[in-house]
């Protein structure tokens, strides 16, 4: 036991937002190995694709307004072209919405999101994770390692669900890593900026 805790502790973890869904899996019939998809419109809609993206785009704005102010207009005059393109296609899958944003806390051996109903302790649970830094969905199934009432906190998503991923490959791993690496790089930039 203090072995698989001296090993998560090797990894990083970050706050995120992600798009996340997930659904409990039977146990019995659970041989499921994790994969990448990166034919992310098979996974989400178009919508929220480009939405994950505007989110990436928010946080690196103001360092580019800054740099170069003409660059900034121009590349706000594309993404507008691109939001007026999503629009009148209208390609909605019933995947990922908005309504899948969440706040997690993420790392290469597990995640902790709120959630609005509780679930029990030691269940399979399948998730599917859009990463934003290589726009890929990540399908990773996870054991419910604790379900924790944060109501006083949250009432809206009154319980955090805290899972540790099984059957995770290592080179889905890696692109956690990554993605986490990304973001802590990111957000220590956006606060040596403040």
């Amino acid at each position: 036991m203090a072995d698989e805790i001296e090993e998560k502790r090797r990894y990083f973890r970050v706050n995120d937002t992600i798009n996340l869904l997930h659904k409990v899996v039977d146990k019995k019939n659970f041989d499921a190995a994790s994969h990448v998809s990166n034919d992310v419109l098979s996974n989400c809609s178009l919508a929220s694709a480009l939405d994950v993206l505007a989110q990436e785009a928010r946080m690196l704005g103001p360092r580019l307004e800054r740099r170069d102010p003409e660059m900034f207009e121009y590349l706000k005059i594309l993404d507008t072209k691109i939001n007026l393109i999503a629009q009148a296609l209208n390609a909605q899958t019933d995947s990922f919405s908005e309504h899948d944003t969440r706040e997690v806390s993420l790392s290469a051996t597990g995640l902790a999101f709120s959630n609005e109903t509780p679930i029990a302790v030691g269940e399979i649970l399948e998730l599917r994770m859009l990463l934003t830094s290589c726009m890929a969905v990540i399908v990773a199934y996870a054991r419910v390692v604790q379900c924790k009432d944060i109501s006083q906190d949250n009432p809206l998503r009154p319980f955090a669900i805290c899972v540790e991923y099984i059957n995770l490959t290592e080179d889905n791993r890696e692109l956690l890593i990554k993605h986490v690496i990304k973001k802590q790089l990111q957000q220590l930039r956006d606060k040596n900026e403040s």
